[in-house]
């Protein structure tokens, strides 16, 4: 649904989907494009692209529930739209990690050429949500430049009388 949203609501409620899609774009597939030819020499510097994300979604997770008590609705509703965005890739990374970490205890902390073909594998869900979020969020961004909010984000945070609805597509 379309809502009569002023300027300044709509731009506000873009910056949790910049932030997100900054860390995506910049953190997970610039930045790991420029570490992976340095992995096999220091395959632990890796870690400093999943410990960026996480602080990076850690903020935007407390800044939604802070955005609870504090933005307006259009605001918060894309917040909420965002953490919950987030949390999923949280549990995305944690995935990866936890089949890494399988991998290197299977191969005594010694891995082989053939361990990082399975390292691989294991990140292959990570980087297929990377490219499905980029999408989603960009989508987002234009959402909340147009004053758009889906039907099932109404359900979870309904609209205040005080908002008109300019088309219910």
């Amino acid at each position: 649904m379309r809502f009569d949203i002023s300027e300044q609501e709509r731009v506000k409620a873009r910056h949790p989907h910049e932030i997100f899609l900054i860390n995506l774009i910049v953190n997970h597939i610039l930045l790991f494009v420029s570490l992976i030819g340095m992995a096999t020499s220091y395959p632990y510097l890796l870690l400093v692209i999943p410990g960026i994300s996480v602080a990076i979604l850690g903020y935007l997770i407390i800044r939604a529930r802070c955005s609870l008590a504090t933005d307006p609705w259009f605001v918060k509703s894309h917040w909420q739209l965002c953490a919950r965005r987030s949390m999923f890739f949280i549990i995305m990374l944690g995935v990866m990690a936890a089949a890494i970490v399988t991998i290197l205890l299977l191969s005594g902390g010694e891995p082989r050429p053939q361990h990082y073909a399975f390292g691989g594998v294991a990140m292959l869900p990570t980087m297929l949500t990377v490219l499905a979020l980029v999408i989603m969020e960009s989508e987002a961004i234009n959402q909340a430049r147009q004053g758009i909010l889906s039907k099932s984000m109404l359900e979870h945070y309904p609209k205040p009388d005080d908002i008109a609805v300019i088309s219910e597509e």
